[in-house]
């Protein structure tokens, strides 16, 4: 494989060389020597020593300094990062121990530790975090004067988000309450990843409740909880998820409005209720007056289908016990006596 000629025009050299020259078949090798060619590189010193995200001086505390080389994220905790102690740590390891076993048996009250089912201790050693995450459920042992330990409730968490004053995207103002469901999901990094985790999700939870609910219009977030609260909860569970927190559920409480927007909803949906009432009454009318219509026409083709109606109106009259009852006489009998008397 043949090296790309790069060449330099400097005040150093009276002719322009190529950094890297092209070998000949009868020219000599390329040269292969790391000194030979290129910048020397940079020594490292032996005294740190390389890790993930990390450099540790192998003297631990006495040497300790900060790596300007470090990006500002390489503080946060990564899942897999153990203690890598330095050697005053294991001496303070060491006498640690001594001091465990000459104060044996009232060292074993303070050493030996209990954390229920539904806790996790997280261990730091000399202020750096024990390899192999959280301990518990059950007992637990710990170094005097150099272990301290953090216990983190595993169980489900809920609040209740304060009301806050949305104003929707119809520019409505409403105030909405909602109920948050959370729990830690790691306890090791809901210790070193955040300072208080069950505070900052309260924030966060009153933040996205806003947030959400001002992309939305009045008739969205009275209609459509669900889906605001879906999308509550994975915007909660995406953001948490760095601090070892688990938002299980989000659930819209209560939306009010103000009061002389009650007032114009209410006028607004009793005027439609009667607008619709009166298009039923209208409509059962018209179905009335045609079938009147046919049954007009199915009487007029039989004469004796009015009188048979006539006494059927009649019983049902004397059924309900009435002390009056009005006999229709027919206009024809009126025209007879008139003509008679004339």
């Amino acid at each position: 494989m043949e090296l790309p000629e790069v060449i330099f025009a400097g005040s150093q050299t009276s002719h322009n060389q190529p950094l890297y020259p092209r070998g000949d078949e009868d020219g000599p090798p390329l040269p292969t020597h790391p000194h030979s060619a290129g910048p020397p590189k940079p020594k490292v010193p032996n005294i740190y020593v390389k890790k993930p995200h990390r450099k540790q001086p192998a003297l631990g505390l006495f040497l300790a300094k900060p790596d300007p080389e470090d990006k500002e994220e390489d503080w946060r905790f990564r899942p897999g990062e153990g203690d890598n102690a330095g050697l005053c740590a294991h001496i303070l390891t060491i006498f640690s121990f001594f001091l465990f076993l000459a104060t044996i048996p009232i060292s074993l009250c303070m050493c030996v530790k209990v954390v229920q089912e539904y806790e996790r201790a997280v261990i730091f050693r000399l202020g750096r975090l024990r390899a192999g995450g959280a301990k518990g459920p059950g007992l637990f042992f710990i170094m005097p004067c150099i272990d301290t330990y953090k216990k983190v409730d595993l169980r489900t968490v809920s609040f209740d988000v304060p009301p806050q004053e949305v104003l929707s995207r119809d520019s409505v103002t409403v105030s909405v309450e909602a109920v948050v469901y959370y729990r830690v999901s790691n306890p090791t990094m809901a210790t070193n990843n955040i300072e208080d985790y069950s505070h900052s999700t309260r924030l966060l939870a009153a933040t996205t409740l806003r947030n959400v609910l001002g992309t939305r219009n009045l008739a969205e977030i009275l209609s459509e909880r669900e889906s605001i609260s879906k999308v509550m909860q994975d915007a909660l569970d995406e953001a948490t998820d760095s601090w070892g927190v688990k938002a299980e559920r989000v659930e819209i409480k209560d939306v009010r409005l103000p009061v002389h927007l009650q007032r114009a909803m209410a006028a607004e949906a009793e005027a439609a209720r009667e607008a619709r009432a009166k298009v039923i009454a209208a409509e059962g009318e018209e179905k009335a007056s045609r079938a009147l219509r046919e049954a007009a026409e199915v009487i007029a083709e039989s004469p004796s289908a009015l009188q048979l109606r006539y006494l059927q109106t009649l019983s049902t009259i004397s059924a309900e016990h009435n002390s009056t009852i009005i006999f229709p006489m027919p206009i024809n009998i009126l025209d007879q006596f008139i003509k008679k008397e004339s």
